[in-house]
């Protein structure tokens, strides 16, 4: 029997205690359930529609009964869905011969006829995966996303007054304050998020082709299009009325180019957090239990941000190549997109990976706030900038190159920056402004930013 050092994927294996929460709704038995919900949900709209006359209603037993199909949906449950799948190779015909034998069992076979009624595969498999896919970002995704923005927010206001040397192009640059810092991440990835939440998944019930054709044929007194539209909002679904055979996947494009930007914002947060660790901004707290190396003792990496680095790499992979595939379909259809449409769960995965393991990586940080203020204070020379702007307040002659000649390329101490001061020809107001001037205190509003809610 396989076990999980036997899987190909590390979601199944390595990580599938961190990806567990997604397998109720992107495995393919999750897939089998919500088509089971779908053939179900329209089985019980058709019975209660006074114009569908050839559909006898349904008591409040008989939909209890039907519903239970899928809310106490079971192992055994996908398993017998699967037999029947490789039984006629038709995964969406198979839920239907198995929902044929439930009704038969529940002596219900008086409605068998109209399951999958006027029906094509894509009207329910586009359904389910838009159920499916909305459960996994509402109950997984967005909240795991949102401990973290809590986390970065928590440091924001703790540090926002911690003054902190900033690096532009990797150089010495105008202080900021940690707090500031981390709030930067926290505001985008909050806004990234609420994106994400706002995003329609849009779903169509409408035919073989678009055309509403068989539902004409049989009923041609019926308004299809507002019966659809109905419908699919019943399942608390956007409408999509013009298609060919296919929903054209575009707001799941749109949802997964929203889930990629929330994965850039925080792969843009790992590589930052990696240098703040190498520069001894930041120190990881120990697990005893860990090692860092096979060989170097010493070692404490930062693993679990180079982690969350890869996993949402692999995701945003996925998730791009998800974006150009889904919304191109040959003519009216082909089933190119059955096998992409697969890999959510993967590129889902990767990225749920992620988000736990960056969130892990920022539960164990903890500022250094020693080297930070020495760091800052080695470098006086990023006070050029504030020195330079006030003599140009005071029509100072070419106070740009002046400070140039100082700075640019040399790290002069403090003590040199003062002794400079006292040679400017400013009044001894000016002089004594400028002397007070310190890379402690030449934040700026970070305090404020740092602690400025959205």
């Amino acid at each position: 029997m396989p076990t999980s050092l036997d899987t190909l994927s590390p979601l199944d294996g390595r990580y599938a205690e961190e990806v567990a929460p997604l397998r109720a709704y992107l495995t393919e038995a999750a897939l089998y359930r919500a088509r089971v919900q779908v053939e179900v949900e329209y089985l019980i709209f058709l019975a209660r529609s006074p114009s569908i006359t050839f559909v006898k209603p349904l008591d409040a037993a008989q939909q209890g009964a039907l519903r239970a199909l899928y809310r106490q949906f079971s192992p055994d449950d996908a398993a017998a869905i699967a037999a029947w799948d490789r039984r006629v190779n038709h995964d969406v015909k198979a839920v239907e011969y198995w929902l044929r034998e439930k009704l038969t069992g529940l002596e219900m076979a008086d409605w068998n006829e109209a399951i999958h009624w006027a029906l094509t595969s894509e009207d329910v498999n586009n359904l389910s995966y838009a159920l499916l896919v909305r459960e996994a970002r509402d109950k997984v995704l967005v909240p795991a996303v949102a401990d973290i923005y809590v986390m970065l927010r928590e440091f924001a206001t703790t540090f926002a007054e911690l003054p902190m040397l900033s690096r532009t192009h990797g150089q010495p640059a105008t202080p900021t304050t940690l707090g500031k810092e981390l709030n930067v991440f926290a505001h985008r990835l909050g806004r990234a998020n609420d994106t994400l939440v706002r995003v329609e998944i849009t779903a169509k019930i409408n035919g073989a082709t678009g055309t509403y054709a068989a539902q004409v044929a049989a009923m041609p007194d019926v308004d299809w299009l507002r019966f659809s539209q109905a419908f699919i909002r019943f399942l608390e679904l956007t409408p999509t009325l013009l298609t060919t055979q296919i929903e054209p996947h575009d707001s799941l494009v749109e949802m997964c180019d929203a889930l990629r930007r929330v994965n850039t914002i925080l792969l843009d947060l790992d590589m930052d957090m990696w240098r703040y660790i190498s520069d001894g901004y930041f120190v990881q707290r120990l697990a005893a239990h860990e090692v860092g190396s096979s060989t170097m003792p010493h070692k404490v990496n930062p693993i679990n941000f180079e982690n969350s680095e890869g996993n949402l790499q692999v995701a945003n992979a996925l998730l791009e190549l998800l974006g150009r595939k889904l919304p191109i379909s040959r003519l009216q259809r082909d089933l190119s997109d059955s096998t992409v449409l697969r890999t959510l769960g993967t590129a889902f995965g990767h990225a749920l990976v992620g988000y736990r393991r960056a969130l892990r990586g920022l539960e164990r940080v903890q500022p250094n706030e020693a080297t930070i203020r020495s760091e800052l204070a080695a470098h006086p020379e990023v006070l050029a900038e504030a020195i330079q702007t006030i003599l140009r307040r005071e029509n100072y002659p070419e106070p740009y190159e002046v400070l140039k000649g100082l700075t640019r390329g040399r790290t002069p101490t403090l003590e040199d920056i003062r002794a400079f001061i006292e040679t400017l020809d400013v009044s001894a107001a000016v002089k004594a402004e400028l002397a007070a001037l310190t890379p402690e205190t030449y934040t700026g509003l970070a305090t404020k930013l740092g602690r400025l809610q959205p």
